[in-house]
C-alpha cells in the first residue's frame, strides 16, 4: 500500500477556506487529516466521488427524483414550521434558493454552525 501525503491542502467545507491541512491517503481513501477541524475531518474522510447511494430515498426505500420531489412538497406543505438546515457545502446560488424556499413556505433557516 502506497501512502500519499498532501501538504497545504485547502478545505472548502464551511467557507473559512483553511489551507494548512495535511492529508494522508492510502490510495483509495483519506485516512488522516492533520490541522483540520472536526467539520473538515468529516468532510475529507467521508466525501467521496463514489456513487454509494441511489438518487433518492423515501422512508428508506429507493425512489425516483420525481417521487422524492413530490414527497418533499407534501412534507413541506404539511409542516407547521419547516426547517431549512445545513447549506454549508452548497453554492451561493443554492443558498439563495433555499432562503427563497424558506420564505415561501413560512419556514426558518439554520446552519451547521448552531452546533
Amino acid at each position: 500500500m502506497n501512502l500519499t501525503v498532501v501538504k497545504n491542502a485547502t478545505c472548502t467545507f464551511c467557507g473559512c477556506v483553511c489551507d494548512d491541512i495535511e492529508l494522508h491517503a492510502d490510495g483509495e481513501r483519506i485516512t488522516e487529516t492533520k490541522g483540520a477541524c472536526i467539520l473538515g475531518q468529516a468532510w475529507f474522510k467521508n466525501h467521496t466521488a463514489e456513487r454509494l447511494y441511489p438518487d433518492a430515498l423515501i422512508d428508506g426505500r429507493e425512489a425516483t427524483v420525481d417521487e422524492a420531489v413530490e414527497a418533499a412538497a407534501e412534507f413541506l406543505h404539511a409542516a407547521d414550521m419547516p426547517l431549512v438546515y445545513g447549506l454549508s457545502n452548497v453554492t451561493c446560488e443554492a443558498q439563495r434558493q433555499a432562503v427563497y424556499l424558506a420564505e415561501l413556505i413560512g419556514g426558518v433557516i439554520d446552519s451547521h454552525t448552531s452546533l
